[in-house]
């Protein structure tokens, strides 16, 4: 009898072939950093939203470092901020902020607010990036401030990462079932060196009959009666949701490369069962700590080192994996929620998923 949540593996069940790191998630990746804001309140608004937040280079670099990056969008319907610029230099040099649709202009003060030198802005225009939380948490609030922000930020750390039900990912619902925030890492092995991919995910997309771990139609096997489905899906014109998807590694890679790197975690989202819906803003960024930029100093970056691209594939490969585990850890690791207006999304129940993939 399972008891309690718990992550993918722990229940004795592996995705893919690759080695996960000593985590099991993006903390994996030397340096990255996440934290938490989560905001659970009945009153005088019901309230279940947050903020996460991950440090590409740790507290230490925030804002005067940098590192190479890219994304992807698989399907655009989201907001995304500072996406422009991070495509047109190519670099990070801001937190990567995860939350509500409701809660982008907020977000995205607070963390200018909280920059250490807006005179000279340093080059940045941060990444906060939303998936839709509006059927477990009252959209008309509007509760979330810089001291939200803060907090996360505050709390970011390396090590074990809080999944489920925690930051931004607090009213998420992925495949009809209660999600959130998920992680996974792998560990490759490029021309003799052992580097790390991290996955972070918001999930917040799909339908069950579409669900599937290691390629088995795991929700089309749980019934309505055993597990109700949201009643969302029996409201016309409700848009599907969305997923913010997070890699990491340090491989040294180019800002191309990057890009590359944040395409193929489609792929892991289509192997738990997306589509990239109409109605789903489907995101990926992609950043490489393996060439850390000094933002604040005169001169050439120097020293930089690119893993040749006839050598990339290890990497791709620790991508797809990662991502589909992440996915599927949000799930395990969230709770049973009711919310707003009552409304409840039902947890994934862990013991019948384990014995059908077992």
């Amino acid at each position: 009898m399972i008891s309690k949540r718990t992550r993918l593996r722990e229940l004795g069940i592996k995705v893919g072939a690759l080695p996960v790191g000593p985590w099991n998630a993006i903390t994996d990746v030397p340096g990255v950093e996440v934290g938490h804001a989560t905001v659970q309140e009945d009153t005088p608004a019901v309230l279940r939203t947050g903020v996460t937040a991950i440090l590409p280079l740790g507290k230490n670099k925030l804002w005067s470092h940098g590192a190479f990056a890219g994304s992807s969008v698989f399907n655009g319907y989201g907001e995304m901020t500072g996406r422009g610029w991070l495509e047109e230099a190519g670099q990070l040099s801001s937190p990567i902020l995860l939350t509500s649709y409701y809660g982008v202009g907020a977000v995205h003060r607070g963390i200018n607010q909280l920059c250490d030198d807006k005179d000279t802005h340093s080059g940045t225009h941060p990444i906060v990036a939303e998936t839709w939380d509006g059927w477990l948490s009252d959209p008309n609030a509007f509760a979330l401030t810089t001291e939200h922000v803060a907090e996360a930020m505050e709390n970011t750390e390396s090590g074990p990462v809080e999944e489920g039900c925690v930051g931004g990912g607090t009213g998420m619902v992925c495949h009809d079932f209660k999600a959130g925030i998920g992680t996974s890492s792998r560990q490759v092995n490029v021309l003799g060196e052992t580097y790390t991919v991290g996955v972070l995910v918001q999930a917040n997309y799909g339908d069950r009959k579409d669900f599937r771990i290691n390629g088995v139609h795991v929700g089309a096997q749980i019934t309505e009666e055993e597990v109700p489905v949201p009643d969302r899906k029996r409201v016309p014109h409700v848009e599907d949701g969305s997923i913010i998807i997070i890699v990491a590694t340090d491989a040294p890679l180019s800002s191309k490369q990057c890009d590359r790197l944040a395409r193929r975690a489609t792929l892991g989202l289509g192997r738990t069962g997306g589509f990239g819906h109409n109605g789903s803003g489907d995101y990926a960024i992609a950043f490489s700590t393996g060439n850390i930029l000094k933002l604040r100093e005169e001169g050439v970056h120097e020293h930089l080192k690119i893993v040749p691209e006839k050598d990339i594939n290890p990497l791709f490969h620790g991508v797809v994996e990662a991502t589909e585990e992440a996915i599927v850890n949000s799930l395990c690791m969230a709770v049973t929620t009711c919310g707003y207006k009552g409304r409840v999304v039902h947890e994934l129940p862990l013991e019948r998923v384990a014995n059908m993939l077992r």
